[in-house]
């Protein structure tokens, strides 16, 4: 059982960044490259809890990850219409801190998953449910929106419209994700003021293997983009819940 902490603050990287997109790094599968990503100031690493995804982890694989990254670094289960037992269960094993809902879970689900103390993050699309014009029907800590188009859950790499959403962050927390990469993501965070961004394939040399200088570029490319508002920070350590 998670206990309900209040927020604790994250370390100088993020301090020092008020005003800019917080960096989630999502389907490492790898001790070295996880590592390596936290060194380069991303604030949240990212395991794929389901099973077709070329990106899957065990969650005694992401335990190994987890064991290795800083404090500073939260850690986030992403998950497919899993059952809140299995979620449960995977979250102490792997030592998250957050989930992600990449499916049809019910707002119930949500709610009962954030009662235990871990960050939800909710998943909407543009072009199938749950559609963006249904984020009052959950109860999470922010949203995720993506495209919602190809054979995976995820992004699936696929560019898509990201003025869909702009005016999505002036209601909710909000993590722009799909289709980025080093040469959009500023445009990106310009247009959508997201709080923060997550990217996967885009920095990537084949699935769950991580370019390190790609994602050196792409988190100094969104430390360069300031907000035009104060970040609400989504990824955030709570010391209390493992």
């Amino acid at each position: 059982m998670y206990k309900r902490q209040s927020r604790t603050k994250l370390p100088e990287k993020s301090e020092s960044f008020p005003c800019v997109a917080q960096v989630k790094i999502c389907g490492l599968t790898q001790v070295d490259e996880a590592v390596a990503c936290a060194s380069l100031g991303a604030d949240a690493i990212g395991f794929i809890f389901y099973p077709k995804s070329p990106r899957a982890v065990t969650a005694g694989q992401a335990r190994g990850i987890s064991m290795a990254l800083p404090l500073s670094v939260c850690r986030v289960g992403v998950f497919v219409d899993a059952t809140f037992d299995a979620i449960m269960q995977v979250a102490r094993t792997a030592l998250l801190h957050a989930v992600q809902l990449h499916g049809m879970e019910s707002p119930a689900l949500v709610k009962k998953i954030g009662d235990q103390g871990l960050t939800v993050i909710k998943t909407l699309f543009s072009h199938r449910e749950p559609f963006f014009t249904q984020a009052a029907h959950f109860q999470a800590a922010a949203f995720l929106v993506e495209c919602g188009v190809g054979p995976l859950p995820g992004g699936n790499a696929r560019a898509w419209d990201f003025s869909l959403v702009k005016d999505f962050a002036k209601n909710a927390p909000l993590v722009l994700a799909g289709g980025l990469a080093v040469d959009n993501v500023r445009q990106a965070i310009d247009l959508c003021q997201p709080d923060a961004v997550d990217i996967s394939s885009g920095v990537e040399r084949s699935p769950g293997k991580k370019d390190i200088d790609q994602v050196m570029q792409f988190i100094a490319a969104t430390r360069k983009t300031r907000l035009a508002k104060p970040n609400r920070r989504i990824f955030y350590v709570n010391h209390g819940s493992n």
